[in-house]
C-alpha cells in the first residue's frame, strides 16, 4: 500500500502572552489506507478524523505546544486512542494550555517514527518554542515543518520561549541540510520547497 500525505485546514484561535488570534492550521496526516500519523491537533477533533477516516492512529506528534497546535491532543487523543508525543523542552507552553493532562512520549532529536511504510525522522529545531520540532520522510521527499519554517522565512519569535537567533540556527542547521527539492509543509498556509527558502536565509 501506498504511503500518502493527506492534508486538511482548521481554523481557529491562537493565544499567548494575553493575546488572541484568530488563525488557519494545516491538518497534516501521514500514513498508508491502514495506518497514519497525526502532525498537531488544531481546533477540531472532527476536522482532523475527517482526513483520518477509518485508520488507525499510531501517534500524535505535535511540533511544539502553542494552544493552536495541541488545543485538541487530548481529546483527540481518547478518541484515537494514541499516544501523544511532544519535546519535553516545551513543558512551559503546554502547561499554558493543559493544567490537568500530559502527553505521553517524548521526542528528541534523532527519533524515528515508522507509519504506513515510511519513516519521519524528528529534527529538533528550537527558536519559534524551546522543544519545536520537524519531522523529515526522506523517502517521500518532504519535511513537516510546524512553525518553523513558512513559505517567505522563518517562523514568528516576537512571543513567549522564542528566539529569532535560534530559530535561524535551527533552520541553517537541520533545514537547509535537507535536499533542495524537499517539500515543506508547513503549520499555516501554503507549501514551498527548501530551494525556495534557502536565498533568503543562507
Amino acid at each position: 500500500m501506498a504511503t500518502r500525505v493527506d492534508h486538511a485546514v482548521s481554523s481557529g484561535t491562537f493565544s499567548l502572552d494575553g493575546e488572541t488570534f484568530e488563525v488557519d492550521n494545516n491538518i497534516w496526516v501521514v500514513g498508508d489506507d491502514t495506518e497514519c500519523v497525526v502532525i498537531d491537533a488544531p481546533h477540531s477533533v472532527d476536522d482532523i478524523l475527517a482526513v483520518v477516516g477509518d485508520r488507525t492512529v499510531k501517534a500524535i506528534v505535535c511540533t511544539h505546544a502553542h494552544d493552536d497546535h495541541v488545543r485538541v491532543a487530548p481529546a483527540l487523543r481518547e478518541a484515537v486512542v494514541a499516544p501523544i508525543m511532544l519535546h519535553p523542552a516545551d513543558k512551559p507552553l503546554w502547561d499554558l494550555t493543559h493544567t490537568d493532562h500530559l502527553w505521553d512520549l517524548d521526542l528528541a532529536d534523532g527519533v524515528r517514527i515508522e507509519v504506513g511504510g515510511t519513516t519521519l525522522e524528528v529534527l529538533h529545531t528550537p527558536g519559534h518554542a524551546p522543544g519545536a520540532v520537524c519531522l523529515y520522510a526522506a523517502d517521500l521527499g518532504c519535511v513537516f515543518t510546524g512553525d518553523t519554517l513558512f513559505q517567505g522565512g522563518p517562523g514568528a519569535t516576537g512571543r513567549s520561549y522564542s528566539d529569532a537567533d535560534v530559530i535561524r540556527e535551527s533552520i541553517r542547521a537541520r533545514l537547509l541540510a535537507l535536499p533542495d527539492d524537499t517539500v515543506v509543509h508547513t503549520g499555516h498556509g501554503a507549501d514551498t520547497t527548501i530551494a525556495a527558502e534557502r536565498a533568503g536565509l543562507s
